[in-house]
This record gives C-alpha cells, structure tokens and sequence, in this order.
C-alpha cells in the first residue's frame, strides 16, 4: 500500500525521536489519527481532554525533558483550543510544534464547516515559523523545518496539514526547479561565545565592586556550576527569577530566592544596597526590584540579543552562551577577601527561613496555606519535580519551597495563566516517568480544567515506573490572588460575586475517577497528609481547606499598597475583621529577633 502523507508525518516524528504527541482527535486530522493506528501508535497519542491541555503538555515536556514538545489538534476550533498553551510556550522561550489539521483544499473559500483562516490565527503565536502545507513534496522540509526552529528559536511554530492532503500518496520532493529539500533529521544547540574584550571588560566591573548580586534565570541552567563559582569569587548573592527557581538549591547560604512581588526579603534587600549586578539567563520584568538606575554597575549575559540590555542600564551586555561566557570569565576574577557583604546576605537568608517557618505555622481557618508548601518543601524527594500553577498558591511555591540539587519546577512564569499546573505534570511524567511529580494548584485552576485532567492522569499512570503524581489543591473557595489584588492594589473590598468559587469536594472527585485521594482540614493533619501521598505508589490528589485570608505580602510592601488594603477594609471587605488579624499575625513575624 502507498505510503501516504500522513504516514510519513509520523514516520518523520520518529525519526526525530518524538515518543509522544499529545493532541485530541476530530475530523480535520482524521487522515493523522488512521496514520497513528497503522504506526502501531508510534509515537503514542496521549489524548488529552482539551486542546489547550494538549498545548501545555507538550510545553511541560518541552520544559522538563530538554526536547521539542509536540501537539495536535483538528481545524477549527480545536486549533483555537492550542492558542493559549502556545503562547505560554512562546513567552516562556520554549520548543513546541503544533501540527493543525485544515478543511479540504477543494472547500477552503466556501465558508465550509469549520473553516477559519489559521495562518492569520497563528501568525502571531508561531511568528517563527508557520507554513501551510498544500502538496505532499513540501514534506518533509516544512516539518523538519518547524522542528529545527522551534528548537533554535526556543519558540512554537506551527504546521497546518489540509485534510484531504493527509490522505494523499505521499511524494518526496525531487532533484527540480521549485523543490525544496531537507536533510536527515537532527539538531545540536551551538555555544555561542563572547569575545575576549567583552569577558575582560566584564570583569573590570565585577572586580571594581564591593556588594555584587547576581540574578539568574532559566537560561542559567546549564550554567548553574558556573554562576557558583562566580558568587563564591565575588562573595555575591544568588537570586532567582521564578523560571529560574531550580537552577540553585535554596540550601546555599547566600541564594536569596526569589525576587519580585512574589520574592523573598534577602532579595530585595540585596538589590536595594548592592554596588554591582551580573544578570544571568533572565529576562525579569520587575525593573522596580532591581537596584536604582545609577545606583550599580551591571553586566547581563543572555544568549537571545533581542531581550538584552532592557530590563537594567546595563554597562556591558554580552549575548552569548551562559556557561561559556562565565567559563572565560571564572578565570579573570579575583578572589574577595572581604566577606562582610557576603556575611549580611547569608545572615538575612537564615532570618528569612525562620521568619517564613514561624509564618507557615501560624494558626489559620482552616488550615495555613503556608503551611501546605512548607511541609512539602521538608519532604521533597531528592529527585522530585514540581509545577505550579498561577494564582495566590504560587506565592508560596515562590518563597516557602527549599529545592534542593536535583530538583525540578516550572510554571507558567511569564503568560502567568491559570490552568497548566496539571497538564505541566502530566507532561514531566512522559519526560521523566521514573520521577515524582507534584503539582500545586489553586482551587480555581482545578475548576477551570484541572478536574478533567485528573482523568488524563488516571488513563496513563500505568506507563511510568514511578506512578507518584501528586495534585495538592488549595481549597479556598475564592480566586485569591484576584481577591488580594483589589485590595493591595485597587483600595477595592472582595466582591463575592466575581470572586467567591462554588463548593467542591475535590478528594471525592478524584475518587469517583478512580484516584487515591486525601481530604485535609486541620493543619496538624497537613504533614501526615504529605507522608502518606508520597509513600504512595500511585497518583493522589490531596484536597486541603485553607484560609483565603493569609496574606501574601510581598518582600517590600509600599505605602501605597498599605493604604489601598486599608481602604478596602473601611468599604468593607467582606473578611475584614478576619484579614487584620492574620496580616498583622503575619508581618509581626518578620520582627522576632533572629535566632542565629
């Protein structure tokens, strides 16, 4: 039988080493879907339950495994479904292809069923590379070239497949005018190097300084021996833009966490007295938590030049490869000998963790959503991966999680949008199946789209070695980091109609599809909780009520943030009485003396 179009695709996918699509099936890639039945199902379908879960597997994959993650999805509103998936990925500087199906060639201008214009629907999102593939000889130059640059660009691209060309014998592209080959597949990241002046300029101004701070950010990663280095030589501090969380292990005495409005205090305090700044694989957006224009000297080394030089006056900015730029670097710096600004980063990160620690046990109703993160973060596996999803959890996977070397964690850093916390997971399983994985999700993520994915869990736990998938929700009943952000940042009390979430027990949804799952309502129970979940073998959802009052104050709350929540409490916020005490409870804990 002739092989067709569609066999092909798939037959290039392996080729490429893809194990896995993650998609969801429809009649406008039905060609796709027969081609995958007679391919044995190699690469595997994982059928999701959504298309934009789909999108954010294969962003998970992509982001744990190192390697191109790969969706599907038919024409028409299933490739709508995509959009917002691939611009988390797009944002977050990360490899994903998304292969869409179209309405027949004969049909398209007819306003046929489920026809939409998907190169004018993904021209922003894929902007790297988007094609239409009209005839078989365009293949497989168009899919390799999706793949190449995904990869290059860090970026999603697209490739739109009509449904009746998936159905056509398939025709390699010949040795002729207006055909376009391809060679076999492959790809090696390049390590882009700086030039010797640049590396001797960059040390004149890190030697100069006497109070340097390093920031990083994932594009540190494969550098993190190297930022080491660096920080021991200088006597810098460490802090981590969120997609850098798990670059350095918080067990570093002079690694602040992390900075913004999500970050700790050491890292605020570190970036309002330091002299010098070397910015590292980060694009961080919060220039307010950077030092005063003027008030340091700045180095940033990214390896993408677009984004240089544009969060900070950088002195100096150097686009290139992260750890071979700090490997030319390493040598040129002198030692210092002088360690007293080394001595106050490390004192105000001790202080720190014991400040967070008396927060996390603070008394709540009913539990302490601190809490929930900070017994996690003393019984993380040592090889562990967690996600995070987006809303006022994420606070506490920022300040209250120690990760320690080895560590994995990702979330949705800069589209910042809810609902990837679990498919994120499902994805770091197909990356790493031998690993534990927990995902940490807010109340009303898990309504939006975490429920449904539950299923996708319970479907394919059966194919990782280390069946441990832990989706711990914040039960709170409110969509809470909204709820905050009237009050800190609009002067405006809770409105309960837009905030307030209808009540659920998650533990007895998860039972019904089939899950373990633990209900958790005191906060001595917190911990057990965690015990038992990780010594299960199998996947857990643990359903746990917490208190929508506890604040989460960032590291440096302005007057003006002060003020906005105090005026929301005099219009007469619904929790009024009940979120002054435990903000005052809490910020009192940042005064305790120091033990050390």
């Amino acid at each position: 039988m002739a092989e067709e179009v569609s066999d092909f695709v798939l037959k290039r996918l392996r080729e490429w080493g893809v194990e896995q699509v993650f998609a969801y099936p429809g009649d406008g890639i039905n060609g796709l879907v027969a081609a995958f039945g007679r391919a044995d199902n190699n690469p595997r379908f994982v059928q999701a339950r959504h298309e934009e879960m789909a999108a954010f597997e294969a962003t998970g994959y992509a982001k744990f495994s190192g390697r191109v993650g790969i969706c599907m999805a038919t024409s028409g509103p299933g490739a709508i479904h995509l959009l917002n998936g691939l611009y988390d990925a797009k944002l977050d500087h990360v490899p994903v292809v998304a292969i869409v199906g179209q309405t027949a060639r004969s049909a398209m201008g007819g306003s046929y069923q489920q026809e939409v214009d998907l190169q004018a629907v993904f021209k922003d999102v894929a902007s790297d590379y988007l094609v239409e593939v009209n005839v078989a000889s365009q293949l497989p130059n168009a899919l390799d070239r999706a793949i190449r640059t995904a990869l290059t660009r860090r970026a999603p691209t697209a490739l739109i497949i009509p449904s009746d060309l998936q159905e056509e014998p398939y025709e390699a592209p010949g040795h002729a005018f207006k055909h376009v080959p391809s060679s076999d597949p492959g790809y090696a990241h390049p390590a882009l190097a700086p030039t010797d002046e640049q590396i001797r300029q960059a040390a004149d101004i890190i030697n100069s300084g006497n109070k340097v701070a390093i920031l990083i950010g994932q594009g540190a990663r494969a550098a993190a021996a190297q930022v080491r280095q660096v920080a021991e030589l200088t006597g810098a501090g460490v802090a981590k833009a969120l997609l850098g969380k798990d670059v350095l292990p918080d067990d570093l005495p002079y690694v602040t966490g992390s900075i913004g409005l999500l970050g700790t205090r050491p890292s605020y305090e570190m970036m309002r007295d330091c002299d010098t700044l070397l910015i590292v694989g980060s694009n961080f957006p919060y220039s307010q938590f950077l030092p005063e224009y003027g008030q340091a000297r700045a180095v940033q080394i990214d390896i993408d030049g677009s984004l240089i030089g544009m969060r900070y006056p950088t002195e100096l900015n150097i686009v290139a490869d992260a750890a071979t730029a700090l490997d030319k670097l390493v040598p040129l710096l002198a030692r210092t000998e002088d360690r007293s600004w080394r001595e106050t980063i490390e004192k105000n990160v001790s202080r720190w963790w014991e400040t967070v620690q008396r927060q996390a046990n603070l008394s709540a109703k009913p539990t302490n959503p601190m809490r929930i993160a900070w017994e996690l973060s003393e019984r993380l596996p040592s090889n562990a991966i967690v996600t995070a999803d987006s809303g006022s959890s994420t606070n506490w996977y920022a300040r209250c999680l120690k990760f320690r070397d080895g560590m994995r964690g990702s979330l949705s850093g800069t589209l910042a949008t809810m609902g990837p916390g679990v498919p994120y997971a499902i994805g770091a399983k197909f990356a790493h199946p031998d690993r534990p994985v927990i995902a940490m999700v807010g109340d009303g993520a898990m309504q939006m789209n975490g429920l449904a994915e539950l299923l996708t869990i319970r479907r394919y736990r059966e194919l990782w070695s280390d069946q441990r998938l832990i989706v711990c929700v914040f039960h709170n009943n409110d969509l809470n980091q909204v709820t905050w952000e009237l009050r800190a940042m609009g002067g405006a009390p809770k409105f309960e109609e837009s905030q307030s979430l209808p009540d659920l027990s998650y533990a007895d949804v998860a039972r019904s599809m089939g899950l373990k799952a633990i209900a958790v309502d005191t906060d001595d129970a917190i911990g057990p909780a965690w015990d038992e979940a990780l010594a299960a073998d199998e996947p857990t959802v643990l359903d746990i009520r917490c208190d929508p009052e506890m604040p989460p104050i960032p590291p440096h709350a302005t007057y003006e943030q002060a003020r906005d929540l105090v005026e929301s409490i005099l219009k007469g916020d619904p929790a009024r009485w009940h979120l002054m005490a435990q903000g005052l409870k809490t910020k009192a804990q940042e005064f305790v003396p120091h033990r050390g």
